[in-house]
């Protein structure tokens, strides 16, 4: 194989279908099953406590929740079999926190490490303003990318980028997974990410159909990936390893923060080389539309 010209768009009719795939999987997921929001949005109460002996099922915290007549209530491991997470959201529940903090110590011994409590007319705010931060740096992204390149390098990184958000939230809906503040911030790095991967890509392309004006398109794009593909899986791997890591000893606080960021780390790294590329060989961009303007002065003699 010769590793300076790889035929990366020699399959690219099947990543398509690939995307398309997923993304309606994404999308049906998100009008069926919805996100999964957590109290950062929805508002409620989280209480993690830290019990003196390991226990090795929750259903007895569950049942005592489920005797206070409250509904929808999470109670998860954080860490170890000593550190329980109980998330109860707002609405239908009316929860004092101290009665529940009493009920438990009628049978377990421990010690509250975190108690909070965000109101429901804050949570419907803070997921608002998310939303409409999350479209307005999708917006910026694109008109950035005009701006640098051409109109139709701003195409496929906006539909790259759209690509990756989908997945992301694909997946958490279809995996039910807490949807908090942290993944919104990571959603927005993935952005930031992928927006690099695209730039750094845009840019190889440009050079080559500058360097070779008669080269064929998928031809100078097949160059502009062998060349820079390298640098994009060293930096991939690199990133997902400090993930991984942090997924697998960070604990329950971050373990959806760093799935968020897998996901958009892989997601981003193929959207670059196929969504942005099979959107440009789609509009037929060729070399002139990336020639550099050159205006012409006419010399009429005047000083």
């Amino acid at each position: 194989m010769d590793l300076t010209n790889i035929g990366f768009m020699k399959i690219r009719r099947q990543t398509t279908v690939l995307s398309i795939i997923l993304i309606v999987i994404s999308i049906y997921s998100l009008f069926v099953n919805k996100l999964n929001f957590g109290l950062d949005f929805t508002g409620g109460s989280l209480i993690e406590i830290r019990l003196t002996e390991d226990i090795d099922s929750l259903d007895e915290i569950r049942g005592l929740l489920q005797s206070m007549n409250l509904n929808d209530f999470q109670v998860n491991y954080f860490g170890s079999n000593r550190d329980i997470s109980i998330k109860v959201p707002a609405g239908d529940n009316s929860l004092d926190e101290s009665v529940l903090i009493q009920n438990l110590k009628q049978y377990f011994d421990f010690e509250v490490r975190r108690q909070e409590f965000v109101g429901p007319q804050v949570g419907s705010e803070l997921r608002d303003q998310g939303g409409l931060g999350l479209l307005a740096a999708l917006a910026v992204m694109m008109v950035y990318i005009m701006f640098r390149f051409q109109y139709k390098f701003a195409l496929g990184a906006l539909l790259a980028l759209i690509h990756d958000v989908v997945i992301v939230l694909g997946f958490f809906s279809f995996f039910s997974l807490d949807f908090d503040l942290p993944v919104l911030a990571a959603i927005l790095a993935v952005i930031g990410y992928s927006l690099n991967d695209t730039i750094v890509v845009s840019d190889r392309v440009r050079e080559n159909f500058r360097k070779k004006r008669r080269s064929n398109s998928e031809i100078a794009i097949n160059r502009s990936l062998s060349q820079m593909i390298g640098r994009t899986l060293i930096t991939s791997l690199t990133t997902l390893l400090v993930l991984i890591a942090l997924l697998i000893f960070g604990g329950e606080t971050i373990s959806n923060f760093s799935i968020a960021l897998i996901v958009g780390v892989i997601s981003g790294t193929y959207s670059s080389i196929y969504i942005v590329c099979n959107t440009l060989l789609s509009l037929k961009v060729t070399s002139e539309d990336l020639m550099i303007r050159k205006t012409e002065v006419l010399d009429d003699g005047m000083p």
